[in-house]
């Protein structure tokens, strides 16, 4: 694959410290949620990965029912990543909550959001790597 375009940030200090996006945009504090033991004054992994993964499933949803001819411009992604022990390390889950306009009948709109889930980037990337379910609503 070639990249179109290549997204750079830095983390300092792990879960504790500051991460910074290349061009500046994100500068933030990090800490460890509370049910790890952190402070939970910051943002984390977790977090910025949920906000990316819907954003992302959000649009490639929207390339989608545009080439279906189906209106989902006001569907809402909520990204559900949860992270827990796994073997001797930790692992992810993602649980994709996708609210469709009342206008999309239920069997279409489960037909958009699978399609999407096979082009969207952040679901090629977790298939076959993490659970990711799919809730249509």
């Amino acid at each position: 694959m070639d990249a179109i375009y290549t997204a750079v940030a830095t983390a300092t200090h792990g879960r504790e410290g500051r991460a910074v996006t290349s061009d500046g945009k994100i500068d933030l504090a990090l800490s460890m949620p509370t049910e790890l033991g952190g402070n939970g004054q910051g943002t984390n992994p977790e977090q910025l990965f949920a906000a990316g993964y819907a954003a992302c499933f959000g649009s490639a949803l929207g390339l989608i029912g545009r080439q279906a001819k189906v209106d989902v411009s006001e569907a809402a992604v909520t990204a559900e990543v949860g992270i827990g022990k796994q073997g001797e390390g930790f692992g992810l889950k993602v649980t994709l909550r996708v609210e469709l306009p009342d206008s999309v009948d239920e069997a279409t709109g489960r037909k958009l959001v699978e399609q999407a889930h096979q082009v969207c980037p952040y679901s090629n990337a977790t298939r076959g790597n993490i659970p990711v379910e799919l809730v249509v609503e």
